[in-house]
């Protein structure tokens, strides 16, 4: 136990981050710990494709080029520890290719790898398997190419406590890298539920690099220059509560409002987010400014977690491609379509005098218009397919850009990489299994340290209800229409199908407003047609703020959908362009207040 905090620096989000993060934090005095986060669903079927082709492949490269291969020798030298999930299908490979690094650098430093994620050698005993979104059987054992168990924290914090300097793991949960370092530096303990939950709140406050600074922040214009803005720094205290800041002398901007959108990227029932250690209940936290750039984050709630682990599959089932083009002078839309429409014509008339099947899927959508100061349109149609065959992909990526002579006026296009290919549809099954049936090791410079995973209690009481705000007061005065980004922050993210939005009010007082005007009517309106599942809506006192839950609306995710934004990162974006009606007198509250 210590009274010291415990400061940790998250470097990256995904694979292919930027690669002076590592600098950047390494300049900042008392640094514990850096996290490295790389993985998603897809990035893993990318991996394990990877490693098909060469079984020293399927991690993330950039981790040990990138990352590591500059920064060793501070590293050793200012004594900090690095966690990481760079290993995704391969962490051995990644623990290898990071120890070459170390020999030819001539620095000592133990390379710890966690593994037992890796369940594709159990293929066949998921046959009955139901996926847990939307109650699909699973698919045919001979086209899955990855099968992956979300870990927790507890084997990487094992790792620290057996001195490993860097921990390498594959799928784990994005949180339990900063947790399993809480875990370690405090002692926490398995039931020491709202610490699990304070410190896999930190863990998810860093997980997405500078998306907690001011990137991807509704008011992006308080970031300044972007090319400079600082990573995330979490400074953890022993009773769970902590500040996010960043480095000195970079940009961005660490707020209330910049904290809370990251806070709830990506989350369901913030009074139920399902870790692998602990099931967290986030609706009561705060986050207040208590200087320039350091935010104060308190309020995490913790009990005790499911007994199960997600496991998410990919499956290959299909292919798909498509053309970006585009149009301009009048009526581009319409000329745009058209011309699409005929190659698809084209290419749909071939398959049929050849006796194959029509295509699986067809997606067209447009974007743009007119620009200001001119009256003709300009337009992008982006126009893809899916089929089962790649050559029937093929075949129409063939067809529609050998049309481009018989075209309406104002095609235009960048040209110089040829054609597009078809690449294989890849898709998310996910289950859930008990985390006993999984077998967990821990090896340190190659050496099995023989770890064996605790039995921790499950929760057995119901999970608590949804929050509801309180009602509008009676007492408004006069009401104005403006924007909902005049009154909120927000911002969206995705889980496989489905998309969540996160909305933050300006001022508290606006938030029984902004959960009227956001009723399920108003919202399935602005997602048609696209949103085919349910509507969830998440109260979450603590930041005034609204999560909404779409499911079965980004036609697959990832890269088995046909969607421009198969992520629905821009959901947000659209949604506060939404007007809204409120009282002029809240409005002049919120416009007082900051981010």
């Amino acid at each position: 136990m210590t009274d010291n905090p415990l400061i940790i620096g998250g470097a990256s989000g995904f694979w292919g981050e930027a690669p002076h993060a590592t600098a950047q934090l390494l300049s900042h005095d008392g640094l514990d710990f850096i996290v490295y986060d790389y993985l998603a669903e897809i990035t893993m079927s990318i991996m394990a494709r990877a490693r098909m082709k060469d079984p020293e492949l399927g991690f993330a490269t950039d981790f040990v080029t990138d990352a590591m291969a500059g920064n060793l020798k501070r590293i050793a030298e200012k004594g900090i520890r690095v966690l990481s999930n760079a290993g995704g299908v391969n962490p051995r490979a990644c623990a290898k290719a990071l120890q070459q690094v170390l020999d030819k650098a001539g620095i000592s430093l133990s390379v710890a790898v966690v593994e037992g994620d890796g369940l594709l050698d159990r293929v066949d005993a998921f046959g009955g398997m139901r996926e847990m979104y939307s109650g699909t059987t699973f698919p045919d054992a001979d086209k899955i190419a990855s099968i992956n168990a979300y870990l927790g924290a507890l084997p990487i914090a094992a790792a620290l406590d057996a001195g490993a300097d860097i921990v390498i793991t594959g799928r784990c949960a994005d949180s339990a890298l900063a947790l399993a370092a809480c875990i370690h530096h405090f002692k926490w303990v398995s039931g020491d539920y709202d610490l699990l939950a304070a410190g896999s709140l930190a863990g998810h406050l860093l997980e997405c690099g500078p998306q907690s600074t001011g990137g991807n922040f509704t008011d992006w214009e308080m970031s300044g220059d972007l090319a400079d803005i600082g990573y995330p720094i979490a400074e953890i205290s022993q009773d769970g509560r902590f500040v996010i800041t960043k480095p000195t002398n970079t940009t961005g901007i660490v707020s209330p409002a910049s904290v809370g959108e990251q806070l709830l990227y990506e989350i369901g029932d913030p009074k139920a987010y399902r870790l692998p250690d602990v099931i967290c209940d986030f609706s009561h936290v705060t986050a207040r400014q208590e200087q320039v750039d350091r935010v104060l984050v308190t309020g995490a709630r913790g009990r005790a977690p499911s007994g199960q682990l997600k496991v998410s599959a990919t499956f290959m089932d299909g292919f798909r491609a498509g053309h970006v083009l585009h149009f301009n002078g009048r009526d581009a839309r319409k000329k745009a379509r058209t011309f699409v429409e005929a190659g698809l014509r084209r290419a749909s008339g071939r398959l049929s005098a050849m006796g194959a099947p029509g295509f699986d899927e067809v997606c067209i959508e447009t974007f743009g218009g007119v620009p200001p100061g001119k009256t003709d349109e300009e337009i992008t149609i982006k126009a893809a397919v899916r089929h089962s065959d790649a050559r029937a992909v093929g075949l129409y990526l063939k067809e529609v850009i050998g049309a481009a002579l018989a075209t309406p006026p104002g095609l235009h296009f960048f040209t110089g990489g040829g054609r597009p290919r078809p690449s294989p549809v890849v898709r998310l099954f996910s289950f859930l299994i008990d985390a006993a049936d999984v077998q967990q090791s821990i090896s340190i410079n190659g050496k099995d340290i023989g770890y064996r995973a605790q039995t921790a209690a499950i929760a057995t009481d119901p999970l608590p209800q949804p929050l509801q705000p309180p009602d509008r007061s009676s007492n408004t005065g006069p009401c104005v229409t403006c924007r909902l980004e005049d009154i909120a922050w927000a911002r969206s993210g995705d889980k496989g199908n489905d998309a969540n939005i996160g909305v933050i009010a300006r001022h508290e007082a606006l938030l029984p407003w902004i959960w009227q005007a956001l009723d399920e009517a108003t919202i399935r309106q602005i997602f048609a047609p696209g949103l085919k599942g349910s509507v969830e809506r998440f109260y979450l006192p603590g930041l005034h703020a609204i999560n909404i839950v779409l499911h079965d609306v980004l036609g697959g995710g990832g890269v088995a959908s046909l969607l421009n934004d198969a992520q629905g990162k821009s959901f947000a974006q659209k949604l506060i362009a939404l007007p809204v009606t409120v009282p002029q007198a809240l409005i002049d509250k919120a416009q007082g207040g900051s981010a």
